[in-house]
């Protein structure tokens, strides 16, 4: 990890920066592989899953067979966890349905919006050097509050062509059933197109590599909507003389074991602070199972010394993590001053991995600078909003005449005229009663 103490405003720019890869022009792949999906559907999938995943499978979809079998594989303890996670999953995320709130913007008319679940919505869940089980909760859920229709599952197979057992055990624990074996380009290009065995979905959710994230971004130009873009996960913690250095630590390389590409950024008010947490990083990561991801990512991390806590809230407002944890006890006293982040984590005890797994908030977050503008998947992800407008006779008098003159300044005569004839016509009424 690279230090900075008191850098001046002027590289704040640089030091905000991602660490990029050489560009690779990933879009012909991705439109090759899809025309391919377009013509030969189920076919494609299979020869494109032995050509990319080196494994040959001869039914695309997840059998009974096979959800009993992985129900056999899983411990006790870890399905307990799971169905605590979901739980407070659920808890959290059916709060966030709204109930239906009639406005009368002027006497006689009424408007209101109501929710409608996304009928088909296709959930991605990364099956390589780390499974994500914990995805399927944090998409699967909403999914089904938000009563959507179709809820169609794909995951690559390993070597075996076989699912992780969790992944299987996880969605059919929440109700879902279509479940696929299927991963990177080619299953967003199934999820776009839809082929024989696999249903063409309306938007698409979930985390994957380069590939899949290339192939989200084409597939919005067939009319599939996305999550969001997609990126490295990312943490920024924000810690001062109150902090737990081997807590931070821990917290860093909890996102940098995530891939070599992840970064992590720590910035303090503190310099002991800065000397302490790296010594515990170097400490700890001698011992990750994972270490070798986690050092590479290391590589293009940053732990800066600023003026203050709230010079630190500034550059972080500036880098927008998808992740941010206030390891300081005062940390409640600056929410307000916080602008843009994904998901935030207040205190020495807040962890990143309870966000991850269980306290019940979702882990699908914008990174790579998106949370200046992206919110991460809720219930609203799942959903979208209907208006609806009723207007009474009295209604349409009380905002007609203003109606008219709009739509004739407009020059949208037609428009004019839907209201003026019934103007006319109550007019008339009146005069003859």
């Amino acid at each position: 990890m690279k230090t900075y103490i008191n850098p001046p405003l002027s590289d704040w720019t640089e030091l905000t920066k991602r660490p990029t890869k050489e560009a690779q022009d990933l879009q012909a792949l991705v439109l090759d592989v899809f025309n391919e999906i377009q013509t030969n559907k189920d076919q494609a999938l299979i020869d494109f899953t032995e050509k990319f995943d080196q494994v040959k499978i001869e039914k695309l979809a997840v059998s009974v067979d096979e959800i009993e079998e992985a129900k056999s594989l899983i411990s006790e303890d870890l399905k307990q966890a799971i169905q605590l996670a979901a739980s407070n999953i659920e808890k959290f995320h059916t709060a966030q349905r709204e109930e239906i709130n009639v406005i009368e913007t002027t006497k006689g008319v009424n408007c209101w919006r109501e929710s409608r679940g996304i009928e088909n919505v296709g959930i991605y869940i990364p099956g390589g050097t780390a499974p994500l089980f914990s995805t399927t909760l944090m998409l699967g859920i909403p999914a089904n509050l938000a009563s959507c229709k179709n809820i169609i599952l794909c995951t690559p197979p390993n070597k075996k062509g076989k699912i992780h057992p969790a992944i299987l055990y996880t969605a059919n624990l929440i109700g879902i059933e279509k479940i696929y074996k299927v991963g990177g380009i080619q299953a967003i290009g199934a999820l776009t197109f839809g082929t024989e065995t696999i249903q063409k979905v309306d938007k698409i959710f979930g985390p994957g590599n380069q590939y899949v994230t290339a192939a989200k971004q084409v597939a919005q130009n067939f009319g599939v909507a996305i999550d969001m873009p997609a990126g490295p996960s990312e943490v920024l913690v924000i810690a001062d003389e109150t902090s737990v250095p081997k807590y931070v630590a821990a917290d860093l390389l909890s996102q940098a074991e995530h891939g070599s590409d992840s970064q992590v950024i720590l910035l303090t008010n503190n310099e002991q602070t800065l000397n302490e947490t790296i010594i515990e990083l170097e400490s700890q990561l001698a011992v990750l199972p994972r270490a070798e991801f986690a050092a590479k990512a290391l590589e293009n991390s940053r732990g800066i010394v600023l003026n203050s806590i709230d010079e630190c809230l500034s550059f972080s407002n500036i880098y927008a993590p998808e992740h941010l944890i206030f390891a300081c006890e005062s940390a409640e006293n600056y929410i307000p001053k916080i602008i843009n982040a994904g998901s935030v984590f207040l205190g020495n005890y807040s962890c990143e991995s309870a966000g991850d797994y269980a306290s019940g908030t979702n882990h699908t977050l914008p990174t790579n600078g998106y949370a200046k503008n992206y919110s991460g998947v809720s219930f609203d992800s799942f959903i979208k909003k209907i208006t609806f407008q009723k207007l009474s006779a009295e209604g349409i008098q009380n905002i007609g005449p203003a109606i008219e003159l709009m739509a004739e300044a407009e020059e949208l005569f037609a428009h004019k005229n839907a209201v003026s004839l019934r103007l006319l016509d109550l007019r008339n009424k009146i005069s003859q009663s």
